[in-house]
């Protein structure tokens, strides 16, 4: 006997063996039982999930001699020439290759003849959608109302490209993918029946490869039996079709989670060594990290994953977080995108397996300024703690944060000379603040340490100004360094002379107000108020703009904080040149809101 392959081979004869298509096989089963049988059925779905095969059936079990019945015998004379396809009263109709009117308008005549030996005369269009517009406009009368004998099945795997008006006129049934353990099901049965001994992982990834498909199940395990020797295993299937296995790759992320990058390389190139694809590698990348992702929201179901949950190292599961895992899926669809493109594909593969490495590392944005804010509301509030129990002490204690009592007390230094007299001082004059106190007191604000002798004020000056000749006081070895005078700069008047300081401040800091200097003309102190003179009102404009640079660079220079305002040159009252005069230039100034300089 001829060798059959398996899709053929297994096809089911009967509604009870066709599976997963429970709607589509009660409901048919149903309206046969109650003489509900319809002039048009429309059969729809993805491919090799039995759309053809139950369109035979139907046509059994409407023309079995036991009929019509749900259950066709399969042994009379009509369901053996169906099943064999040699039945005159089923038609079977290629839509793909008959798209024409022209055969359209033969099935138009032909349906005026009744059938020659069974109850029904069938036919049978697959891949109806590839019929032309013209034919589908020839068929619409004849489905709608064709003689009572006359059955119309068709069946296709694009149901939008079915017009309306040929949809509306029949019984539609969609037919859903087949679930993966049911497959797997049906191909260790197939492999019973060949005597071939089947691993359940090996099973398990045709059923997977098939997507939902039968018939593509079926096909697929014929190509695995025929290098197998007898025993299906896993092993057998990656070496022969080149395939990237989930060890493989465990192995290869465990290896850029220890921080062996080098080590992860050389795993990818053994693996593009034995033959596998660049394409191949990205596919299973991207499938591993998805069952990873998937698996992380929850999901257990080995239909969905493609794969079995256990088969995953629980390192690998708890190495990445979600939006880490769909960063990496996201890499790899780019990558395989991208392959096409490439000058060198397997550079592009060796470079996003590289960048797996800081893959832990990764965080968007929005992530990152979440916890920033959330460090900042727990520093304001001081409960900042460090989560490494190693880090404890290592944080200064903020100066808002810590309280009073904590502070330790203060106590007198002893002087290095007991012959001197100790100064009848305040004690807290003669006693220095210790390393804590002063840091916690680093944000608060004091004011200056003032000698024995006041400071004369002029009270003249927009603000003060400090003699030269106050009385300084000798520091003795008994006296804190902290209570000596302080380098920092006392606070002065800005005068005309500091403008070149304030010019090279600007351009070495690279402001834009640095610009500005070259039009400034005079400062002067008026009521307590720093005022600059500029050339040009533009100037002044600009240079309110900047008022804080300004001021930041003043305070450096002398130590000024006060008011500061920005004036206009005065003009004299000059004779008007020709250009100021000019009608023309006169509109166009007012028109850009310029001045006339000249």
């Amino acid at each position: 006997m001829a060798y059959e392959v398996t899709a053929t081979r297994k096809r089911p004869q009967a509604f009870d063996t066709l599976v997963g298509q429970e709607f589509v096989v009660s409901t048919i089963t149903n309206a046969i039982e109650q003489g509900r049988i319809a002039h048009a059925y429309l059969f729809s779905g993805p491919r090799g999930v039995g759309k053809t095969t139950s369109a035979r059936i139907l046509a059994k079990a409407l023309n079995c001699v036991h009929g019509p019945t749900p259950h066709p015998c399969g042994v009379c004379e009509n369901c053996r020439e169906i099943t064999q396809g040699n039945s005159m009263d089923v038609i079977e109709i290629d839509g793909a290759s008959n798209t024409s009117v022209n055969d359209v308008r033969t099935i138009k005549d032909e349906v005026l003849f009744p059938p020659q030996s069974s109850r029904y005369k069938i036919y049978i269009i697959d891949e109806v959608h590839m019929l032309s517009t013209s034919a589908f406009n020839a068929l619409l009368k004849t489905i709608e109302e064709p003689p009572e004998y006359v059955v119309f099945i068709f069946a296709t795997t694009e149901t939008q490209k079915v017009p309306a008006t040929i949809r509306s006129r029949c019984q539609q049934f969609h037919f859903q993918l087949i679930s993966l353990e049911t497959i797997k099901g049906r191909l260790a049965e197939a492999a019973a029946d060949l005597n071939v001994e089947a691993d359940d992982d090996a099973l398990f990834w045709i059923a997977k490869e098939a997507t939902g498909s039968m018939r593509d199940a079926y096909t697929l395990f014929d190509q695995v039996v025929s290098f197998s020797n007898g025993h299906i295993t896993l092993a057998q299937i990656q070496d022969k079709l080149g395939l990237v296995g989930i060890d493989q790759i465990s192995s290869l992320l465990s290896s850029l989670l220890s921080g062996d990058s080098g080590g992860a390389l050389l795993g990818l190139q053994e693996l593009l060594g034995k033959g596998i694809s660049v394409e191949q590698c990205t596919k299973d990348f991207a499938q591993y990290f998805r069952a990873l992702l998937l698996m992380k929201k929850g999901v257990t179901d080995a239909d969905v994953l493609g794969e079995q949950p256990q088969r995953f190292p629980d390192p690998i599961k708890n190495a990445y977080t979600e939006e880490q895992l769909e960063a990496a899926v996201e890499l790899f669809l780019r990558l395989y995108r991208d392959i096409r493109y490439s000058l060198n594909p397997r550079l592009e593969l060796e470079l996003a397996v590289s960048r797996l490495e800081s893959l832990p590392y990764l965080v968007s944005p929005v992530i990152l300024m979440e916890k920033l804010a959330k460090m900042k509301n727990d520093l304001l509030a001081g409960n900042m703690t460090p989560e490494n129990p190693d880090l404890a002490g290592r944080i200064p204690s903020l100066p808002f944060a810590k309280p009073a009592a904590t502070i330790p007390e203060r106590t007198p230094r002893i002087a290095a000379h007991a012959d001197r007299p100790v100064p009848t001082e305040s004690k807290e004059q003669n006693q220095a603040p210790s390393t804590d106190a002063r840091r916690d007191s680093m944000e608060v604000r004091t004011p200056p340490l003032r000698t024995t002798q006041p400071e004369r004020r002029d009270t003249d000056a927009p603000f003060p100004r400090q003699k030269d000749n106050i009385a300084r006081k000798e520091p003795s070895e008994d006296i804190e360094p902290a209570q000596a005078p302080s380098n920092q700069k006392q606070p002065r008047p800005f005068m005309k002379e500091d403008i070149p300081a304030l010019k090279n401040l600007l351009e070495e800091s690279k402001e834009r107000a640095a610009t500005l200097m070259g039009q400034l003309v005079d400062c002067f102190v008026e009521n307590g108020t720093l005022k600059f003179v500029f050339s040009s009102k533009f100037c002044v404009d600009q240079a309110k703009t900047d008022i804080a640079v300004f001021r930041k660079a003043i305070e450096t220079i002398c130590g000024y904080t006060g008011p500061l305002e920005f004036i206009v040159q005065r003009q004299e009252n000059k004779p008007r040149s020709a250009a100021q005069t000019d009608e023309t230039i006169t509109r166009i100034a007012n028109m850009f809101r310029g001045e006339i300089v000249g």
